[in-house]
């Protein structure tokens, strides 16, 4: 049976020849025949010619979002199996498949698979179907992810994202053992426990590896600030490299006691959480006048949608001020957004402008992308979400 056909209107085909996977409503003249959220369509050009086979979804301004850009491509157990298996093979050939860590196994248009993610702890997957063609194909992914070998596989559909789908949130068990409690993973020696059940997103923060990296080359000898700390996952790697002290901040109480918890597992003492809104708490440690050699801010998305961006921009502006404002001289500052919105360059702005702010003139000196397990297409720049400035405030 041949599926039904979106047909563009036209000129509006030029993204799809340069293999941006996504056909937003404004560009779909008509769409021929029936389709229900979540199936197969072909989409044309204005002319007829065939350009993809793609997942419908009606209810999205991302009306069809594209599986393969060879139309005669069946989407079936044997499609998912090959783009799993190569999305694994090149997380085997980064070294991240070693049996007791964990890395982000599937990422979406990354990978090929619009609108999926997976991560794996150990033997577990946790997956997230945030889109109705990923939706439709739930059962066969979890059935390959089980055939790759593992023990498990976790859904944690719960991202506000789906609304925009008209998709409940789910979680549960969709195949094999449940996950444990807390399941522990190791990165560059240490040890963090993660809760893939309640934790954020699916329970551990994969993207900021690099991140990680960096803090532990920074952290010898110098005592640092990690605000909106979360687990605390920025923190223990600082104590674990020799940092002279860490104080943690975070508004939410479990996070806090999590991070103790990975205190625990390195053999460290226990660290000093504050739970506090995070913006009161470094207003109230600046006019206290304290000094930290390393600042570290990690805020959760600021930036939703474009009618937040310039909202966003003096909440990440504001961040960062207090940020240089609690850095000593000859310490570093490293700002984080996790907005997509938010571009490195406006980042950069914004920085530029908090440190005009605080009255001091830092210079950049680093910055920091998402960790190559969360891999971004040429033809995709959204994908690239994360970024971060390394900044150091030089001596008077």
């Amino acid at each position: 049976m041949t599926p039904p056909r979106l047909i563009l209107k036209p000129g509006r085909e030029k993204s799809l020849l340069r293999r941006h996977p996504w056909v937003f409503s404004g560009a779909v003249e008509r769409l021929e025949g029936e389709a229900e959220a979540g199936a197969e369509v072909l989409v044309a050009d204005a002319k007829g010619r065939i350009l993809a086979v793609a997942g419908y979804s009606p209810a999205s301004q991302i009306v069809a979002r594209v599986w393969s850009f060879d139309p005669e491509e069946r989407i079936d157990a044997a499609f998912f199996r090959k783009r799993i298996s190569a999305a694994m093979d090149y997380r085997r050939r980064l070294g991240l498949m070693e049996p007791d860590g964990g890395c982000r196994l599937v990422f979406s248009e990354g990978d090929a698979l619009p609108g999926v993610v997976a991560d794996r702890y150990g033997r577990f997957a946790v997956v997230q179907f945030l889109s109705a063609p990923a939706e439709r194909c739930r059962e066969l992914i979890a059935d390959e992810l089980m055939a790759a070998g593992m023990d498990g596989v976790y859904e944690r559909s719960d991202a506000s994202i789906r609304r925009k789908e008209n998709l409940p949130e789910r979680s549960g068990v969709m195949r094999g053992a449940e996950p444990p409690a807390e399941i522990v993973v190791t990165e560059a020696g240490d040890r963090f426990a993660v809760d893939v059940r309640h934790g954020q997103k699916t329970g551990f923060y994969f993207d900021l590896r690099d991140a990680r990296q960096l803090v532990r080359r920074l952290a010898p000898g110098r005592r640092a600030l990690n605000a909106f700390s979360y687990t605390g996952a920025f923190g223990a790697a600082a104590m674990r490299a020799g940092a002279a002290g860490v104080v943690n901040i975070d508004s939410s109480r479990p996070a806090l006691r999590a991070a103790e918890r990975n205190y625990e597992l390195n053999g460290l003492s226990a660290p000093e959480c504050v739970c506090a809104d995070v913006f009161e708490e470094l207003r109230r440690r600046v006019a206290a006048n304290e000094k930290y050699d390393l600042v570290i801010l990690d805020p959760p998305k600021l930036v939703a949608s474009q009618r937040d961006l310039v909202r966003g921009c003096r909440a990440y502006q504001d961040l960062a001020r207090l940020g240089f404002q609690l850095t000593a001289p000859g310490g570093f500052m490293l700002n984080f957004s996790c907005s997509g919105l938010l571009t490195m360059e406006l980042l950069e702005k914004v920085t530029a402008s908090a440190a005009l702010e605080a009255g001091v003139a830092p210079v950049l000196v680093g910055t920091v992308r998402q960790a190559a397990d969360h891999p971004v297409a040429l033809a995709v720049p959204e994908g690239a979400y994360l970024k971060g400035r390394l900044n150091f405030v030089p001596a008077e």
